[in-house]
């Protein structure tokens, strides 16, 4: 049966790495001393996953091995996807929780199951049946978060309520020789043929000369994929040119001037399908120039995912009132807009307030479904602290990165 769960931050730690490109090896095993026998678990069996068909379902063969020099007498594994997956069934021996995106992890799926079975120095084992994983409809690049404890790591404290599987229960048996892994904590990509439709909406403004006006852009996706950047690469980048007479007084956040127009970032790292981007501008009126008109619209890089090009580009429209016309049509000018670019993908910006589907709207937000910031600033050595901690006396992280192409850039 499940043991009951007790509230631990290393597992948050853990699956803040979720979202690291490549085959991760987290958390190496301590080396055992000549002065203190003690277990040294690791896992293996698995590598990176592609070509998945949203609907289908594939299994997780995975390893526990045992590098020390004494035996440890129970074991957990952990399993934990993103949400374009799911698992297929859950044994009687293992509990199912759903966490909530917050901090630097985006919303997944966890499974943790307990073994009472003594994992020998020297000997591979696996589970007689190989926990089997389902693609959703929304699936696209995704991640499996594999860790095996000597102790129970206990339910995430921003989840929801661990639930007992009902399939029958999974037992450890040995396994053969080969394949027993290097580290306690793995991440594994998993890659699905999937398209997500990109949008862009434009907006219709009016006003007096000398007046402000809000000016309000979006950036959305329409699915069926929901996108996750990996770790120091962009989701997309919005290009917002601003009608001609106007000058901007205030950017949002993750916009940054370029020329007459600005290039607007992403303020999550994730977007849901369904989920959207708002860009606030204020713009003064400074003069009637006819026509008053500028966009909104996707850069030109290449998006292989996003096949639909038809709405990757929008008017922003400006209808001065009382005056005569005066000037030509011409570039607008404004301020430096923003503190940070938000042109990489990051993990040390702001989250969806640790809500699924959230909205923080405002100026340059996520709004339905969010995750992780996108700051600019490289977060790889943030991930690889957080998931250092979750193995008391971790050795030296090993990072192997499989360098994949991705359908979004």
């Amino acid at each position: 049966m499940p043991m009951p769960p007790h509230n631990r931050r290393a597992s948050r730690a853990a699956v803040a790495a979720l979202g690291a490109a490549g085959l991760i090896a987290l958390a190496a095993a301590p080396a055992a001393s000549a002065d203190a026998a003690a277990p040294a678990l690791v896992m293996g069996g698995i590598q990176p996953i592609d070509g998945v068909h949203p609907g289908s379902t594939f299994d997780l063969p995975v390893t526990v091995a045992n590098k020390g020099t004494e035996a440890a007498e129970k074991v957990w594994v952990t399993y934990a996807v993103t949400r374009g997956l799911d698992f297929a069934e859950v044994p009687s021996n293992c509990r199912a929780q759903q966490v909530r995106s917050y901090d630097e992890m985006p919303e997944r799926w966890t499974v943790v199951c307990g073994f009472d079975r003594a994992v020998e120095p020297g000997v591979v084992y696996t589970p007689d049946r190989p926990l089997r994983v389902k693609a959703l409809d929304r699936a696209f690049n995704d991640e499996l978060l594999l860790r095996v404890d000597e102790n129970d790591p206990g339910a995430d404290e921003n989840g929801f309520p661990p639930v007992a599987g009902t399939a029958p229960a999974v037992e450890l048996v040995e396994g053969q020789a080969g394949g027993a892994g290097s580290a306690r904590v793995v991440i594994v990509p998993v890659t699905s043929v999937n398209t997500a439709d990109f949008q862009v909406t434009g907006a219709a403004l009016k006003g007096r000369v000398g007046e402000t006006v809000p000016m309000t852009v979006e950036f959305s996706n329409a699915g069926p994929a929901w996108v996750m950047a990996e770790v120091g690469e962009r989701t997309a980048r919005v290009m917002v040119t601003p009608p001609a007479g106007t000058s901007v007084v205030k950017a949002p956040g993750f916009c940054k001037a370029k020329g007459a127009a600005y290039a607007c970032g992403m303020s999550q790292r994730a977007l849901d399908e369904g989920g959207r981007e708002t860009y606030t501008f204020q713009l003064k009126i400074d003069k009637r120039v006819t026509p008053a008109k500028g966009s909104v619209a996707l850069s030109t890089d290449a998006r292989p995912a996003d096949p639909d090009q038809s709405n990757d580009k929008a008017d922003i429209t400006l209808d001065v009132v009382g005056g005569a016309p005066t000037g030509s049509p011409g570039s607008s000018t404004g301020g430096a807009g923003g503190t940070a670019d938000g042109l990489t993908g990051g993990s040390n910006g702001g989250s969806n307030g640790g809500t699924v589907g959230g909205t923080t709207g405002g100026d340059g937000t996520t709004a339905n479904g969010g995750h992780l910031a996108e700051t600019g600033s490289s977060p790889l050595p943030v991930t690889c602290a957080a998931a250092a901690a979750v193995v008391t006396g971790a050795g030296t992280l090993a990072l192997v990165r499989r360098r994949r192409g991705r359908g979004l850039t």
